[in-house]
């Protein structure tokens, strides 16, 4: 009987032992992060991530932003997966509002270790999101939308009012200037596949967000539990908060901030 249990004992060990080994090596992959793809949302391009660049860079990750073209999901997941496939080993994938869509679709890659949404859509497979969204209070920035030929641009008072709220006046009316316009039919795009089920997700919520309800964004980041931080932004976090919003990629990388 002695020896049955310490049979057992030596049994539940190892697969304790195993379990933790795996954890372990979870753990490793995610540390060893080497690479970081950046993903634009809509109204901008990959210009938005340039103040946060530097932090990334400087902590020895490689960066790629892509440029999306705002046609369609479907081009736009095409254009992140050529960025991806530009880099080997573990890589963070981070998107900023509609891209939440796009690293949601390619995120369950191989290679990507990490993803980090900021102030972004997180939808589920086959989801209607603006059903969804719908639930949620309208922001002020929908009253700016407007449409031309088939692609919608925001206004300038509600770009800077709105949008770009908590950025410096210069640097608003900069990326007012470089704003790319999007299809009018591109929010309608449903994923495919939702990554944040199987990867580790993080979440910087914009507790001012005047385009997205914050709302909404903490209900993204409860459903998909993620690592979640709130910042005295508005929408554009990447801008307003590049430090924070590096910290939080860093963390997903493995990587400590400084």
């Amino acid at each position: 009987m002695k020896a049955l249990f310490s049979g057992l004992a030596l049994a539940c060990g190892l697969m304790f032992s195993t379990h933790a080994s795996v954890a372990s090596a979870q753990e490793t992959a995610r540390a060893e992060a080497k690479n970081v793809v950046l993903v634009h949302g809509a109204w901008a391009d990959g210009s938005s991530w340039s103040d946060v660049i530097p932090y990334l860079t400087a902590a020895g990750l490689n960066v790629i932003s892509v440029q999306n073209p705002l046609t369609s999901l479907q081009d736009d997941a095409a254009t992140a997966k050529r960025a991806l496939a530009l880099v080997n080993g573990p890589t963070v994938l981070a998107g900023h509002s509609y891209a939440g869509n796009v690293i949601s679709e390619i995120g369950d890659d191989p290679k990507v270790s990490a993803l980090v949404y900021v102030a972004a859509r997180a939808p589920d497979a086959g989801e209607d999101f603006n059903a969804l969204a719908s639930r949620f209070p309208t922001m002020p920035v929908r009253a700016g939308i407007e449409t031309h030929n088939g692609f919608s641009t925001i206004a300038k008072d509600a770009f800077l009012k709105f949008f770009a709220n908590g950025v410096p006046a210069e640097k608003a009316q900069t990326l007012f200037a470089v704003q790319q316009p999007v299809a009018t039919d591109l929010f309608a795009g449903k994923t495919t596949t939702a990554a944040w089920h199987t990867k580790p997700s993080w979440y910087a919520v914009s507790k001012d967000d005047q385009t997205t309800s914050p709302d909404l964004q903490r209900f993204l980041a409860n459903r998909m539990h993620a690592t979640t931080v709130e910042l005295d932004s508005g929408h554009l976090s990447l801008v307003s908060h590049p430090k924070e919003i590096a910290d939080l990629i860093l963390e997903a990388a493995g990587i400590p901030s400084h």
